[in-house]
């Protein structure tokens, strides 16, 4: 099972994704609540998968993508967030997330993306591919 950074800055929002991820036997390496903060435990706790909302406070989640990718090409990133314009999902994927389901949060389909994002089977960058 895979170790999960959740980065969003709702504590009900990571406490869904906490109890989905581990219900499922995957482990919650550590939370983080901006983008800021969200790379220096990347760093610390080299997650398998890390889940991050787009808006987030300090740095938002396009942002710290685009660092994390940088930081480590093989970050495994899924995008769980309210925003789900489809300009918006192609910015993630093109940056380098894996896959993307929008909010409101959906058991299925966060479990779900992460077993895609894990798998690491990036399905086309068309916005009618993603929940």
């Amino acid at each position: 099972m895979a170790r999960v950074l959740i980065a969003d800055d709702s504590i009900l929002s990571r406490r869904i994704i906490t109890k989905i991820a581990t219900e499922q036997g995957h482990t919650i390496a550590g939370e983080s609540a901006n983008g800021v903060e969200t790379i220096s435990k990347y760093k610390e706790l080299k997650p398998d998968i890390v889940t991050m909302d787009i808006t987030m406070p300090v740095m938002d989640g396009i942002e710290c993508l685009k660092e994390l990718i940088e930081y480590d090409s093989t970050a495994k990133v899924l995008i769980v967030s309210a925003i789900g314009k489809g300009s918006m999902v192609l910015e993630a994927l093109k940056h380098g997330a894996k896959y993307y389901v929008t909010k409101p949060i959906d058991e299925r389909r966060v479990l779900d993306g992460i077993n895609i994002t894990l798998a690491d089977n990036n399905p086309p960058p068309d916005k009618d591919a993603f929940y």
